[in-house]
Formats: structure tokens, C-alpha cells, sequence
């Protein structure tokens, strides 16, 4: 945790997960985000809500858009210190390290001009369609949704979206890339259906629950690594061949794949993401301390070619220790 790192305030440096150390590094941290996000931006990532409607995680944020520079700042709503509701625990990033402490609302100064803001990817317990585990009509019900998922409706015939691009990077990376002949898009395919299907198979799923179509403990367990990949997963190109992208995606198809979390790159962790994040560094030109080609276990050459990538973006001490976070997966792969 940042506070009790006591990380140290920067709005050039990253720390060791790859968020910047300021203010909206560390809520794009605490959220979970795909990339480092700043003041500006953090809004659309929430929904608007009253001072009545705080809870521990939401955000109050004030931007100044006539310089951003000055007064502009976010921090995390850690719940009232008392019945008042005139104090509450503030968890920020600010000189001269990560914090926490009673702060009174909304803020010390500006107050007047800070709003509160609740992340859009929270999702009640279960979701009605999804038909699988952990949502609504499937076993296992009553655990909260994964907080990314997207929601039911942006999947299936006609969905023409960002998730689904998102979605099928996700499966290519656990063994899908034999369902799609090109790069998946971010239009829903028979090839998205199939390969969501055996993704959902593969878990021991039947029925409903191996429909094809994603719901929260799908996307969770393909956000978080988790479950069994795909039997008979193409580790090339999407039809097999050599090349093609990172597991079969094509570099650049669809944009940066998303970062699928620090708990893969570890000693003694093996999985697909590895390889994906190995080949990216052998095309980069960051790959000479493989003495043969990346594979899915975590090693000291990982280590040391992401070491050398994230030195190349000039960054030093823990921001470049060799373990990639968002940031460093994001500037690989764009």
C-alpha cells in the first residue's frame, strides 16, 4: 500500500506498479485503471453523486480547468470520522508522501469547488442475463461483480464496442486465438461467442453458464488471471501460423491489450501473459537477455528486459526494477 510505503510525491516519477506518483496516479491506482489518468480525465471514469451518498473508495475531485496546475487536486473518501459529517479520512497523494488523515469537507481549501464522484464499475451483486456463475441465475450467486465489468448489454448479436476488442484480447491471451482469423475487433463475432464459450467450458461450466456470452465472473476471471486456459490454444498467430501478435493478436489491431495485473510477473508464476509480455519485448528490441525465446514462466531475463525497456523511458530506482505495472504495459504495446 502507498501509505504505508510512504511513497514519495512526483508528478514525473511512476512508482514500482507503474502509476505516477501524484494525485491521479494514485486514485488511477486505488481503481484500478488501465492507464495514469489526471484530473482532468478522472470524471468520466465516475458518476456524479451527494455528500449523503459517500462511501469508502469514491473520490472527491476539484480541476481547475484555467490551470490545471493550480488548486487542482483528487483524493480518496475513506468514510466520516464522525456523526458531524464534517471531517472525513482523507487518503491522497501529496507532499511529501501518500497520506492519510482527517481532512474537513470537502477539502482544505477550494472546498467549494471539489465534487464527489463514484467508480462506474461497480455492479451490484449479479447481473440479470448473464446466466453464469456468480450472477444472477447462475450457481455461486450472491458474491459482488467484478467492479470492471462492463455490463451484459455490451455484448452479443449487433454490440460494436471497445469492450469487445477488450474481451477478445483477453481470451486470445488464455488460449482463444484459433477462434479468430483476424485480430479480434470490437465488432461481436461468432468468433468472440466461441471462444468465450470454450474459455467458460474450460472452467467446468455447463448449461447457461457456458453460454458464450460474458457476465461478471467471466470477465473476472479473465481480468485476474484466474480458472484454466483454453485446451488447444494456438500459440502463434490466430490460425496457428508463426507471427502475427502477441498471442495471436496483431500489434497494434485494436490498441494496447489490457494489463492484466502485477500477480503474473512473479518468481515461480507461469502463465500465457509471460509469453505475451516476452514476445513484445524481443520486437521491441529488448530482447537480448533471452538465450532462447520467451516462454510462460517468469524469469531473471524477463526481469532484466523489462528492466532495460523501462530505463529506455528513462525512469530509475523503483519505477524501474523490473516488474512491469499499467504503465509499462501500455507504452510496450502501444
Amino acid at each position: 500500500m502507498w501509505v504505508a510505503a510512504k511513497v514519495p510525491y512526483s508528478m514525473r516519477k511512476f512508482w514500482s506498479d507503474g502509476y505516477r506518483q501524484d494525485c491521479s496516479g494514485y486514485v488511477s491506482m486505488a481503481w484500478n485503471l488501465g492507464g495514469n489518468e489526471w484530473t482532468g480525465s478522472l470524471g468520466q471514469y465516475g458518476t456524479r453523486i451527494s455528500k449523503d451518498e459517500l462511501q469508502p473508495g469514491d473520490i472527491l475531485l476539484f480541476h481547475n480547468p484555467a490551470n490545471p496546475e493550480r488548486g487542482s487536486h483528487v483524493t480518496l473518501f475513506g468514510g466520516w470520522t464522525d456523526y458531524t459529517r464534517t471531517y472525513y479520512l482523507a487518503y491522497e497523494q501529496a507532499r511529501p508522501h501518500t497520506r492519510r488523515q482527517a481532512t474537513p469537507y470537502a477539502y482544505w481549501t477550494d472546498s467549494d469547488r471539489y465534487l464527489a464522484y463514484r467508480y462506474k464499475g461497480l455492479r451490484p451483486t449479479g447481473e440479470p442475463g448473464s446466466g453464469e456463475p456468480g450472477s444472477a441465475g447462475g450457481p455461486g450467486s450472491g458474491q459482488a461483480a467484478p467492479a470492471r465489468f462492463p455490463g451484459a448489454g455490451h455484448f452479443g448479436p449487433g454490440a460494436d464496442n471497445k469492450h469487445v476488442t477488450r474481451l477478445g484480447e483477453m481470451l486470445v491471451a488464455r488460449g482463444g486465438g484459433r477462434f479468430y482469423r483476424t485480430g479480434p475487433g470490437p465488432r461481436w463475432s461468432d468468433a468472440d461467442l466461441g471462444a468465450t464459450r470454450a474459455f467458460q467450458r474450460a472452467q467446468g461450466w455447463t448449461g447457461a453458464d457456458a453460454d458464450g456470452l460474458p457476465g461478471p465472473t467471466t470477465w473476472s476471471y479473465l481480468v485476474g488471471g484466474k480458472g484454466k486456459d483454453i485446451p488447444g490454444g494456438t500459440a502463434g498467430g490466430p490460425d496457428g501460423r508463426p507471427g502475427g501478435g502477441p498471442e495471436g493478436v496483431r500489434p497494434g489491431a485494436a490498441g494496447a491489450p489490457a494489463f492484466p495485473g502485477k500477480a503474473h510477473f512473479r518468481p515461480g508464476r507461469s502463465s500465457a501473459y509471460v509469453t505475451q509480455l516476452g514476445r513484445q519485448l524481443v520486437r521491441r528490441g529488448f530482447g537480448k537477455h533471452y538465450a532462447e525465446g520467451p516462454g510462460p514462466r517468469w524469469g531473471e531475463a524477463d526481469r532484466r528486459a523489462v528492466e532495460a525497456f523501462q530505463r529506455a523511458q528513462g525512469w530509475r530506482g523503483g519505477a524501474a526494477d523490473g516488474m512491469p505495472g499499467p504503465e509499462t504495459w501500455r507504452r510496450l504495446f502501444a
